[in-house]
Protein backbone atom coordinates (compact mmCIF):
# COMPACT_ATOMS: atom_id res chain seq x y z
CA UNK A 1 0.00 0.00 0.00
CA UNK A 2 3.54 2.46 0.75
CA UNK A 3 4.62 2.29 -2.71
CA UNK A 4 0.78 2.39 -4.39
CA UNK A 5 1.15 6.26 -2.67
CA UNK A 6 4.47 6.95 -3.67
CA UNK A 7 3.90 5.88 -6.93
CA UNK A 8 0.85 8.41 -6.91
CA UNK A 9 3.16 11.02 -5.30
CA UNK A 10 5.63 10.78 -8.25
CA UNK A 11 2.60 10.85 -10.95
CA UNK A 12 1.42 14.45 -8.95
CA UNK A 13 4.80 16.00 -8.91
CA UNK A 14 5.41 15.52 -12.81
CA UNK A 15 1.80 17.00 -13.68
CA UNK A 16 2.82 19.81 -11.70
CA UNK A 17 5.96 20.47 -13.18
CA UNK A 18 4.22 20.33 -16.50
CA UNK A 19 2.05 23.21 -15.74
CA UNK A 20 4.66 25.14 -14.32
CA UNK A 21 6.57 24.61 -17.80
CA UNK A 22 4.15 27.25 -19.73
CA UNK A 23 6.03 30.32 -17.86
CA UNK A 24 8.81 29.46 -18.50
CA UNK A 25 10.74 30.71 -21.43
CA UNK A 26 11.87 28.61 -24.56
CA UNK A 27 15.34 27.15 -23.46
CA UNK A 28 13.76 27.10 -20.15
CA UNK A 29 10.96 25.31 -21.45
CA UNK A 30 13.41 22.98 -23.17
CA UNK A 31 15.21 22.43 -20.45
CA UNK A 32 12.05 21.74 -18.10
CA UNK A 33 10.69 19.42 -20.64
CA UNK A 34 13.68 17.64 -20.79
CA UNK A 35 14.07 17.38 -16.92
CA UNK A 36 10.20 16.71 -16.95
CA UNK A 37 11.18 13.75 -19.49
CA UNK A 38 13.76 12.42 -17.24
CA UNK A 39 11.82 12.45 -14.28
CA UNK A 40 8.47 10.84 -16.14
CA UNK A 41 10.85 7.84 -17.32
CA UNK A 42 12.31 7.80 -13.52
CA UNK A 43 8.41 7.62 -12.51
CA UNK A 44 7.75 5.10 -15.32
CA UNK A 45 10.54 2.97 -14.05
CA UNK A 46 10.59 3.38 -10.31
CA UNK A 47 6.52 2.63 -11.02
CA UNK A 48 7.93 -0.81 -13.49
CA UNK A 49 10.21 -1.46 -10.57
CA UNK A 50 7.58 -1.08 -8.04
CA UNK A 51 5.12 -2.90 -10.20
CA UNK A 52 8.02 -6.15 -10.58
CA UNK A 53 8.41 -6.15 -7.02
CA UNK A 54 4.58 -6.34 -6.03
CA UNK A 55 5.00 -9.04 -8.79
CA UNK A 56 7.31 -10.81 -7.42
CA UNK A 57 6.11 -10.92 -3.91
CA UNK A 58 2.59 -11.77 -5.08
CA UNK A 59 4.04 -14.61 -7.05
CA UNK A 60 6.41 -15.68 -4.30
CA UNK A 61 3.34 -15.48 -1.74
CA UNK A 62 1.46 -17.41 -4.05
CA UNK A 63 3.80 -20.27 -4.39
CA UNK A 64 4.50 -20.06 -0.65
CA UNK A 65 0.45 -20.87 -0.54
CA UNK A 66 0.38 -23.22 -2.99
CA UNK A 67 3.13 -25.15 -1.29
CA UNK A 68 1.03 -25.11 1.97
CA UNK A 69 -1.82 -26.29 0.28
CA UNK A 70 -0.16 -28.92 -0.59
CA UNK A 71 1.55 -29.83 2.22
CA UNK A 72 -1.62 -29.37 3.97
CA UNK A 73 -3.69 -32.04 1.26
CA UNK A 74 -0.61 -34.73 2.27
CA UNK A 75 -1.65 -34.47 5.77
CA UNK A 76 -4.84 -34.99 4.50
CA UNK A 77 -4.37 -37.83 3.17
CA UNK A 78 -2.06 -39.31 5.59
CA UNK A 79 -4.54 -39.09 8.04
CA UNK A 80 -7.37 -40.67 5.91
CA UNK A 81 -4.69 -43.55 5.21
CA UNK A 82 -4.23 -43.60 9.29
CA UNK A 83 -7.87 -43.54 9.95
CA UNK A 84 -8.52 -46.13 7.57
CA UNK A 85 -6.00 -48.42 9.49
CA UNK A 86 -7.16 -47.73 12.43
CA UNK A 87 -10.62 -48.42 11.11
CA UNK A 88 -9.55 -51.84 9.78
CA UNK A 89 -7.53 -52.46 13.50
CA UNK A 90 -10.68 -51.62 15.14
CA UNK A 91 -12.46 -54.52 13.16
CA UNK A 92 -9.87 -56.90 13.22
CA UNK A 93 -9.98 -56.20 16.92
CA UNK A 94 -13.71 -56.87 17.23
CA UNK A 95 -13.63 -59.93 15.05
CA UNK A 96 -10.87 -61.47 17.62
CA UNK A 97 -12.50 -60.43 20.21
CA UNK A 98 -15.63 -62.34 19.00
CA UNK A 99 -13.33 -65.72 18.72
CA UNK A 100 -11.71 -65.23 21.69
CA UNK A 101 -15.55 -64.85 23.73
CA UNK A 102 -16.75 -67.95 21.52
CA UNK A 103 -13.33 -70.07 22.53
CA UNK A 104 -13.68 -68.64 26.27
CA UNK A 105 -17.89 -69.95 25.99
CA UNK A 106 -16.51 -73.24 24.54
CA UNK A 107 -13.47 -73.94 27.24
CA UNK A 108 -16.43 -73.31 29.66
CA UNK A 109 -18.70 -75.51 28.88
CA UNK A 110 -15.94 -78.11 28.10
CA UNK A 111 -15.06 -77.55 31.31
CA UNK A 112 -18.33 -77.74 33.04
CA UNK A 113 -18.85 -81.06 30.83
CA UNK A 114 -15.63 -82.67 32.27
CA UNK A 115 -16.73 -81.56 35.72
CA UNK A 116 -20.53 -82.75 35.67
CA UNK A 117 -19.36 -86.44 34.47
CA UNK A 118 -16.47 -85.69 37.69
CA UNK A 119 -19.16 -84.61 39.74
CA UNK A 120 -20.70 -87.50 42.50
CA UNK A 121 -23.92 -88.97 41.49
CA UNK A 122 -26.34 -90.45 44.40
CA UNK A 123 -27.82 -93.84 43.55
CA UNK A 124 -30.14 -96.58 45.51
CA UNK A 125 -28.91 -99.80 45.14
CA UNK A 126 -30.42 -102.42 47.30
CA UNK A 127 -32.08 -100.11 49.42
CA UNK A 128 -29.08 -98.17 50.11
CA UNK A 129 -28.24 -94.50 49.09
CA UNK A 130 -24.89 -93.35 48.56
CA UNK A 131 -22.45 -91.23 46.66
CA UNK A 132 -20.71 -92.89 43.24
CA UNK A 133 -18.78 -91.47 40.64
CA UNK A 134 -20.01 -91.15 36.94
CA UNK A 135 -17.46 -94.02 35.71
CA UNK A 136 -18.09 -96.18 38.91
CA UNK A 137 -22.10 -96.12 38.34
CA UNK A 138 -21.03 -97.58 34.68
CA UNK A 139 -18.79 -100.39 35.42
CA UNK A 140 -21.05 -101.63 37.91
CA UNK A 141 -24.21 -101.60 35.62
CA UNK A 142 -22.45 -103.08 33.01
CA UNK A 143 -20.82 -105.99 35.23
CA UNK A 144 -24.54 -106.19 36.00
CA UNK A 145 -26.06 -106.44 32.87
CA UNK A 146 -23.21 -109.28 32.03
CA UNK A 147 -24.55 -110.97 34.99
CA UNK A 148 -28.21 -110.64 33.97
CA UNK A 149 -27.34 -111.61 30.05
CA UNK A 150 -26.45 -115.31 31.39
CA UNK A 151 -22.71 -114.74 30.61
CA UNK A 152 -21.65 -115.99 33.94
CA UNK A 153 -17.62 -116.41 33.38
CA UNK A 154 -17.11 -112.81 32.02
CA UNK A 155 -19.83 -111.29 35.22
CA UNK A 156 -17.29 -112.99 37.52
CA UNK A 157 -14.51 -111.20 35.66
CA UNK A 158 -16.54 -107.93 35.54
CA UNK A 159 -17.63 -107.93 39.34
CA UNK A 160 -13.78 -109.12 40.67
CA UNK A 161 -12.36 -106.28 38.21
CA UNK A 162 -14.51 -103.60 39.67
CA UNK A 163 -14.16 -104.66 43.54
CA UNK A 164 -10.05 -104.52 42.82
CA UNK A 165 -10.77 -100.52 40.66
CA UNK A 166 -13.41 -99.44 42.97
CA UNK A 167 -12.63 -100.24 46.70
CA UNK A 168 -14.23 -98.93 49.34
CA UNK A 169 -17.82 -98.00 47.31
CA UNK A 170 -21.01 -98.71 48.25
CA UNK A 171 -21.60 -101.04 45.73
CA UNK A 172 -19.17 -102.95 47.49
CA UNK A 173 -21.82 -105.06 49.35
CA UNK A 174 -24.05 -105.91 45.97
CA UNK A 175 -21.09 -106.48 44.30
CA UNK A 176 -19.91 -109.55 46.55
CA UNK A 177 -23.54 -110.60 46.45
CA UNK A 178 -23.58 -110.71 42.35
CA UNK A 179 -19.72 -112.30 42.13
CA UNK A 180 -21.54 -115.45 44.60
CA UNK A 181 -24.46 -116.12 42.37
CA UNK A 182 -22.13 -115.70 39.56
CA UNK A 183 -19.73 -118.29 41.07
CA UNK A 184 -22.86 -120.47 41.90
CA UNK A 185 -24.04 -120.89 38.64
CA UNK A 186 -20.47 -121.67 37.38
CA UNK A 187 -20.75 -124.35 40.70
CA UNK A 188 -17.54 -122.23 41.59
CA UNK A 189 -19.05 -123.78 45.23
CA UNK A 190 -16.35 -122.61 47.71
CA UNK A 191 -15.56 -119.25 46.01
CA UNK A 192 -19.36 -118.39 46.02
CA UNK A 193 -19.61 -119.20 49.61
CA UNK A 194 -16.56 -117.44 50.63
CA UNK A 195 -17.67 -114.11 48.45
CA UNK A 196 -21.01 -114.02 50.65
CA UNK A 197 -19.92 -114.22 53.79
CA UNK A 198 -17.59 -111.47 52.69
CA UNK A 199 -21.09 -109.55 52.42
CA UNK A 200 -22.15 -110.62 55.40
CA UNK A 201 -19.03 -109.79 57.70
CA UNK A 202 -19.40 -106.39 56.16
CA UNK A 203 -22.58 -105.49 55.76
CA UNK A 204 -24.89 -107.72 57.68
CA UNK A 205 -27.62 -105.34 57.98
CA UNK A 206 -27.37 -105.55 54.23
CA UNK A 207 -30.89 -106.07 52.49
CA UNK A 208 -28.73 -108.60 50.00
CA UNK A 209 -27.78 -110.22 53.66
CA UNK A 210 -30.53 -113.17 54.03
CA UNK A 211 -30.22 -113.89 50.78
CA UNK A 212 -26.77 -114.63 50.38
CA UNK A 213 -27.12 -116.46 54.18
CA UNK A 214 -29.34 -118.58 51.70
CA UNK A 215 -27.03 -118.72 48.95
CA UNK A 216 -24.75 -120.24 51.26
CA UNK A 217 -26.59 -123.02 52.33
CA UNK A 218 -27.59 -123.72 48.68
CA UNK A 219 -23.57 -123.95 47.91
CA UNK A 220 -23.40 -126.30 51.01
CA UNK A 221 -26.30 -128.92 49.72
CA UNK A 222 -24.44 -128.66 46.48
CA UNK A 223 -21.16 -129.59 48.42
CA UNK A 224 -23.45 -132.44 49.86
CA UNK A 225 -22.72 -130.61 53.19
CA UNK A 226 -26.18 -131.65 54.65
CA UNK A 227 -25.01 -131.02 58.79
CA UNK A 228 -23.24 -127.28 57.41
CA UNK A 229 -26.39 -126.18 55.15
CA UNK A 230 -28.90 -126.91 57.94
CA UNK A 231 -26.91 -125.17 60.57
CA UNK A 232 -26.64 -121.93 58.47
CA UNK A 233 -30.58 -122.53 57.56
CA UNK A 234 -31.26 -122.46 61.19
CA UNK A 235 -28.72 -119.33 61.36
CA UNK A 236 -31.07 -117.67 58.20
CA UNK A 237 -33.84 -118.11 60.26
CA UNK A 238 -32.67 -116.65 63.63
CA UNK A 239 -31.23 -113.80 62.20
CA UNK A 240 -33.44 -112.45 59.91
CA UNK A 241 -36.80 -114.24 61.08
CA UNK A 242 -38.87 -112.03 58.86
CA UNK A 243 -37.38 -111.75 55.84
CA UNK A 244 -38.72 -114.38 52.69
CA UNK A 245 -35.24 -116.27 52.91
CA UNK A 246 -35.73 -117.33 56.73
CA UNK A 247 -39.66 -118.12 55.13
CA UNK A 248 -37.72 -120.50 52.25
CA UNK A 249 -35.25 -121.56 55.18
CA UNK A 250 -37.83 -123.09 57.57
CA UNK A 251 -39.20 -124.93 53.83
CA UNK A 252 -36.13 -126.50 53.33
CA UNK A 253 -35.30 -127.47 56.53
CA UNK A 254 -38.04 -129.78 56.41
CA UNK A 255 -36.71 -131.53 53.33
CA UNK A 256 -33.18 -131.90 54.55
CA UNK A 257 -32.07 -135.07 56.31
Amino acid sequence: MNKKIQIAAVLLAIWASVAQAGIFDDEEARRAILDLRQRVDNGRQDAAKLVTEETQRATEENTQLRRSMLELQNQIESLRADLARMQGYNEQLTRDVAELQRQQKDIIQGVDDRLRKLEPLKVTVDGREFAVDQAEKRDYEAALAIFRKGDFVGAQAAFVEFLKRYNPSGYTPSAFFWLGNAQYATRDYKEAIQNFRILLSTAPDHMRAPEAVLSIANCQVELKDTKAARKTLEELIKAYPQSEAAAAAKERLTRLK
